[in-house]
C-alpha cells in the first residue's frame, strides 16, 4: 500500500527543477532532506491542484492512477512510492527517469531505423502485456508519455487515463492521433485499443509522424475511420505487415487481441531474434550501432540504442527548466500545515480525495 512519506517535517522533499507541466498538474525533481547512505533520495514529484481536478471532472481518473500505480511493478513502468495531500494539492512521489521523453529524441532524430524502433516497441509491448494481465488498459500511449531511463530503456508514465476493465469501457479519452476506431465510434473499447496505439506509435517512429493527422481532432477522427494510410516507399514489407496487423479496424482480428493474445505479437516475424526474457531483465543486445551527431546521445554495443548522457542522479538536461513554484502554491510540501479553520473543515472538495 502507498503510505505518507512525510510523517515528520524534516523528511519533506526539497523543490528542484520543474521538469514538466500539464493541464492541471506539474512535475518537479525533488530530493529528500534526510536520507540514509545508499538509499534513494531523488524523485519526481507530480503535483495536482485539487480544484482543477474537480473542475475538469478528473477525480476518478486521478484516483485510478494512484490505485493502479500503487499495485504494479515492472521495469518498463514508472514507480509510485507514496502519495499525500495538503489543503491545495495532491502529491505523487514517483521514480525520476532522467533521459527525457521519447518524443524529444524522436524529433531530434527525425525518425528511427527498424532496429531502434523494434527495441522501443518491444519495451512497450512487454509493459502492456504485464498491465493487461491485471485487466489494466493504459489508453494514452504516445511518445510524450514514454521516458528513457539512465540505461536507455523506456518507462511508461502518466496513468491518468489507465483503467481496470473486465471487458469494455465507453469513456472517450486519449490523444486524437492514437485513438482506435471503436473509441471514436463509442462502441466500447478494451485492451485492443492499446494494441491499435502500438501500431500508430510504430508508424510514427519509423516515419517521423503519425499515419492519421489533421488540423482538427474531427479531421483526425474522419481519417482514422476511413483507414487509408500513406506508406513510404522506403518502408520494408515486414514493418508494413506489422503496422497493418495492429491497425486492423476489426478488433477481433487485431494483432494482440486474437486467441493467441500478446503471444501473437512476440512470435511475429518482425520481432524475430528478440530475446524477450533478456529484454525484460534489461539485458538486451542490439546489433547495429547508430551514431547521432548530437552529443547528448551515444550508442553502446550490448546496450539500448540511445543512452541518455547524464552526469548525476539529478541531471535534468533532458527536461525543460521552468520557474520554481512559490511556497504558497505547495504549502504542505515545504512546511507542516496547521489544522484548517472550522468553517473549512467540511470542504466538499477535500472529501473527494480521502485516499491520499
Amino acid at each position: 500500500m502507498v503510505c505518507d512519506p512525510v510523517s515528520s517535517p524534516d523528511q519533506r522533499p526539497l523543490i528542484g527543477y520543474l521538469t514538466g507541466t500539464g493541464t492541471f498538474g506539474r512535475v518537479f525533481l525533488v530530493r529528500l532532506k534526510t536520507a540514509t547512505a545508499g538509499s534513494q533520495n531523488i524523485f519526481a514529484m507530480k503535483v495536482l491542484r485539487k480544484t482543477e481536478i474537480v473542475r475538469l471532472r478528473q477525480v476518478e481518473h486521478v484516483k485510478a492512477e494512484r490505485y493502479i500505480l500503487s499495485r504494479v511493478r515492472h521495469p518498463f513502468v514508472v514507480d509510485l512510492f507514496a502519495t499525500f495531500q495538503d489543503s491545495l494539492n495532491i502529491y505523487m512521489l514517483m521514480s525520476y527517469v532522467p533521459g527525457g521523453e521519447l518524443f524529444t529524441h524522436l524529433r531530434r532524430a527525425g525518425r528511427f531505423t527498424p532496429d531502434v524502433t523494434r527495441f522501443y516497441l518491444a519495451n512497450i509491448i512487454l509493459a502492456l502485456k504485464y498491465l493487461h494481465s491485471f485487466k489494466i488498459i493504459y489508453r494514452d500511449l504516445k511518445p510524450e508519455n514514454l521516458l528513457l531511463d539512465s540505461r536507455g530503456y523506456l518507462r511508461l508514465t502518466d496513468f491518468g487515463f489507465a483503467k481496470i476493465v473486465d471487458d469494455r469501457t465507453w469513456t472517450l479519452c486519449g490523444t486524437p492521433e492514437y485513438l482506435a476506431p471503436e473509441i471514436i465510434q463509442s462502441d466500447g473499447h478494451g485492451k485492443a485499443a492499446d494494441w491499435w496505439a502500438c501500431g500508430i506509435l510504430c508508424y510514427e517512429m519509423l516515419v517521423g509522424y503519425p499515419p492519421f493527422f489533421d488540423e482538427t481532432a474531427y479531421g483526425i477522427y474522419e481519417k482514422i475511420l476511413r483507414g487509408k494510410i500513406q506508406w513510404p516507399r522506403t518502408m520494408d514489407r515486414l514493418s508494413k505487415e506489422l503496422i497493418k496487423a495492429f491497425l486492423h479496424p476489426d478488433r477481433t482480428k487485431r494483432l494482440g487481441n486474437m486467441i493467441g493474445g500478446p503471444q501473437d505479437i512476440l512470435l511475429h516475424d518482425w520481432f524475430r531474434g528478440v530475446d524477450w526474457e533478456a529484454l525484460e531483465r534489461c539485458e538486451i543486445k542490439v546489433r547495429n550501432i547508430i551514431r547521432y551527431l548530437n552529443s547528448l546521445f551515444y550508442l553502446h554495443r550490448s546496450k539500448a540504442p540511445i543512452i541518455p548522457h547524464t552526469t548525476s542522479l539529478d541531471d535534468t538536461r533532458h527536461f525543460l527548466h521552468l520557474p520554481h513554484p512559490t511556497l504558497e502554491d505547495m504549502p504542505g510540501l515545504i512546511m507542516e500545515e496547521g489544522p484548517p479553520p472550522l468553517h473549512h473543515r467540511f470542504d466538499p472538495i477535500a472529501y473527494q480525495f480521502t485516499e491520499f
